[in-house]
């Protein structure tokens, strides 16, 4: 479900805009950023932040 958002904030996007999402728990840790990349998107940054947080930085492909 996590996915179904950041994929619907990305289709708002022009190409080559970035978006930036805070991910918690370990399975949209660990498919967002896979699915963002199979899509043709391109993670440009994920940093851990506190609270078990990660935050990424996708660039919408075109």
């Amino acid at each position: 479900m996590t996915f179904v958002r950041v994929r619907l904030a990305l289709d708002r996007l022009a190409p080559g805009q970035s978006l930036e999402v805070l991910l918690k728990g370990e399975e949209p840790r660990r498919n967002v950023p896979r699915t963002a990349a199979e899509q043709g998107h391109a993670v440009l940054a994920a940093e851990e932040g506190p609270g078990g947080l990660l935050r990424l930085l996708i660039r919408r492909g075109g």
